[in-house]
Formats: C-alpha cells, structure tokens, sequence
C-alpha cells in the first residue's frame, strides 16, 4: 500500500458510484482456487443439489469453486442472462431506484456468453456506459463485435504470466501446464483485438508477496504501452502485499499524481506516472460499511469482512426471477428484484453514495488546501489512505 505520507499534496478526486455489477453467465474455462463466483455457486456443478449442499471444488464434475459458498448461506443457482425485454425492464427498474450510469459484466466469464455484443448494445441502447472483467479466454472471438456494439472497457484479470504461474492457481482438473499455455496465448489475443477495436484496457493484478514482483515487471514490460496495470492488494496478506507493491513502485520509478475515491464503496486506487509517462494504478480497500444492513452483521469485522461494501449486483435465478445483491459473504441478503425497488435497502444504498460524496468531497477539500492526507473520522480506520 502506498505510503500515505507519500501521497500529501497529490490532487484528490471523489468519484460517485455509479455501476451496476451485472453476473451475465457462470460458465468459465478456468478453475482458479481463489474464485468467489461473485457469491453464487457454481451452476454445473450443483443442479441437482438443495441449497443447503451446495458446494464446489474437488469432487466436482468442474472442479471450480466459489470460496464463499459453505458459509454465505447462498440461496440459489444462477443463470445465463439474455438479451431481450426481461433483461431492460430489469436495468430500467434498478435505474429507477438508484443512480446507475454503468453496468459492469461479469461472470464466471463474460467472453463466453454467446449474445454478448446484444447485451452490451442493449445497455448502450439505455445510455449506460458497459465494461466486463474478463481472464481473456474467448475475447478475441466476441470483442470486435462487442465493440461495435458498444462496449467501453475490459478489465484482464491477470493470475499468471508463465504457464506454470497460472497452473499453479488452478484446480486439479484444469492444472495442466499445456493448457495453461493456450489459455495464455487467449489473453494475449483478447488483448490484441481489445486494443485493434478501440475498447480501453486494464490488468488487474493482485500482488500477494514479494514473489510475485518478477510477474507484475514482465507485464509491465509485455503490455504497459498499450495496457494500464492495476496492482490489487491482497487482503489475506496485506502487510506482504504492501510491501511488494513498494518495491514494484520504486523498481519502475512511479510517481504518484491523483488519488481517487469512490464515494459509497470501498473502492479507491492511486494512479502513478513512470517516468516514460506511460500510467499505473494500486488499489486499496476502505473500510465502507452499509450503515444499517451491516451494523448487527456477524462479519462486521476487520477479520471476517476485509473488503466492505462494494457495491450493488444483479443476478438471473435459475429458478426464473431476477436477483440483487449487496454483499457476496452474505447471499441471504440478496433479494428479488421487486422487492429491492421497494425496500429499505435500496434507499440505504443511495443514502450511502450521496452521504459519502458530500462528506469526501469536502474532507478532499479540507486534505488538498492544508496538503496533508485525507483522512476520515467516520471510519474506523481514520485515514482513507
């Protein structure tokens, strides 16, 4: 994590939240042992099974797993989400009951939705701005499409540079050296056609320990012209983490220039100039809370709920309804639509944004005229750097 010394004096900028994370498929071409699935279980792999036997990894026909889910108490199977007049009545109904300029396409993985250029258009039809995560495996086949449709950003989440780097974070089906290979070479096809088609993009790169430095440098030297590298802290070993990313920082001589937060999620991320000018960005966790959802909440601890509030996601039940989210430790919060239009919760959410982009905007003001960090009472941790 960036020193927060370092930062004093940098240009602060509150950004609102504003996205709507979107989970279009479970479908994915990979077995990585980290995987949170985005709260669910995986499709495939439970069928068959009541909620309270949902499970995944070894044993599996997939071997895929979603690390939550023995304890998120998650209550259904999620399904494929088509484009068509169930899916805009449903984004226009979530528009209605907060402030949303962007749906974020996730998964499993994006790529492999066979109607993802009509999904993104259909978005962009309503005025929202589109991006998906991806692990790149199918992008080169659907993003020129995609992009002609609309679509914005992609986010390469990045787990391996090596064949035997990303064999080595994946289950024991899929742990293959070959087929890591080939899964590689996908990612830099994606990244190719990304770039040919005009869609902005980013690698995200979570940054355990000083082990991986080596991996985020070859990146940087493969993809840094074209690609903006985000370092992602890891929660599990943040003191490790941190350090890590120090020594990638001073490795290439970054220099930070803005720091950015997003008001109403734990979201924030520094950017950092090298010195050929070229951008980088490390991102850091606040400690955000819904002020009510989370306050009795058995996680609501440094310990058990490490990454806070993220933010709202959108889901299509196997069992027909549309689903919402707030929190992926917590799938027992998440309700159908309907009754998120029409609750508390969603009035809490909007309250969070509009409470914290009056609060930050003015703590930023206060932190750049005094040009000290910026820090705030209300969290427990005090300074938001």
């Amino acid at each position: 994590m960036p020193d927060p010394l370092e930062l004093a004096g940098i240009p602060i900028e509150v950004r609102p939240d504003r996205t709507l994370r979107v989970k279009i498929i479970d479908a994915c071409g990979l077995a990585c042992t980290f995987c949170h699935n985005e709260g669910t279980p995986v499709t495939a792999d439970n069928r068959d099974r009541l909620p309270q036997d949902y499970m995944g990894g070894p044993g599996t026909r997939t071997g895929r797993v979603s690390i939550y889910v023995a304890t998120n108490r998650a209550g259904f199977l999620s399904t494929r989400i088509e484009p068509g007049p169930d899916f805009a009545l449903a984004l226009a109904a979530m528009r209605g009951s907060l402030a949303i300029e962007e749906v974020h396409f996730t998964g499993g993985e994006p790529t492999l939705h066979p109607e993802l250029p009509e999904l993104v258009a259909l978005a962009r039809s309503m005025g929202l701005t589109v991006g998906l995560t991806s692990n790149g495996e199918n992008g080169a086949a659907v993003i020129p499409a995609a992009a002609e449709a609309g679509l914005d950003r992609i986010n390469l989440s990045v787990f391996g540079t090596t064949p035997s780097e990303l064999a080595a974070v994946q289950g024991s089906r899929l742990a293959g050296v070959g087929l890591a290979a080939r899964k590689l070479a996908a990612l830099d096809r994606t990244i190719d056609a990304a770039i040919a088609h005009g869609v902005k993009v980013s690698a995200n790169m979570v940054v355990p320990d000083g082990s991986h430095v080596p991996r985020v440098l070859r990146v940087l030297d493969a993809y840094g012209q074209h690609v903006v590298v985000r370092l992602l802290l890891n929660l599990e070993t943040a003191d490790a983490s941190s350090e890590a990313m120090r020594e990638v920082l001073t490795t290439v001589g970054a220099t930070p220039d803005r720091h950015f937060v997003t008001a109403g999620t734990s979201d924030q991320r520094t950017r950092y100039r090298l010195p050929d000018g070229r951008t980088m960005y490390v991102k850091t966790i606040r400690p955000v809370r819904l002020p009510d959802t989370c306050a009795g909440c058995h996680l609501n601890n440094p310990r058990d709920c490490q990454e806070g509030y993220y933010g709202v996601r959108l889901y299509k039940s196997a069992e027909g309804p549309f689903m919402v989210g707030v929190c992926i430790r917590r799938m027992d919060l998440t309700v159908t639509l309907g009754e998120f239009v029409m609750s508390r919760l969603s009035r809490e959410v909007q309250e969070l944004r509009d409470d914290e982009m009056a609060r930050l905007t003015a703590l930023a003001r206060e932190s750049r005229s005094a040009g000290v960090p910026i820090s705030d009472p209300k969290s427990s941790a005090g300074s938001l750097l």
